[in-house]
């Protein structure tokens, strides 16, 4: 029986295990990024949420005349 050319090569010792190794690293990541992805996800949710509601109070809020408005954010947004 032919033996396997891999194993017969120098420096292949140990070649699986860091396949093995490299594999699970990668689903590691990928959990992390699925786990990253549905946190934004949900920021994004509550960062929406919020506006609307900081837009529904001001647009309840009687502005007497005279009064001069002020911008929040300066004009940067």
């Amino acid at each position: 029986a032919a033996a396997d050319p891999v194993s017969v090569l120098p420096g292949s010792l140990g070649r699986e295990s860091w396949c093995n190794e490299h594999d699970t690293m990668h689903k590691r990541l990928d959990i992390i990024e699925e786990k990253v992805i549905k946190t934004v996800e949900h920021l994004e949710s509550e960062v929406k949420s919020l506006l609307n509601i900081i837009n529904e109070t001001t647009s309840d809020i009687p502005i007497a005349p005279g009064t001069p408005l002020i911008d929040i954010f300066d004009g940067k947004y």
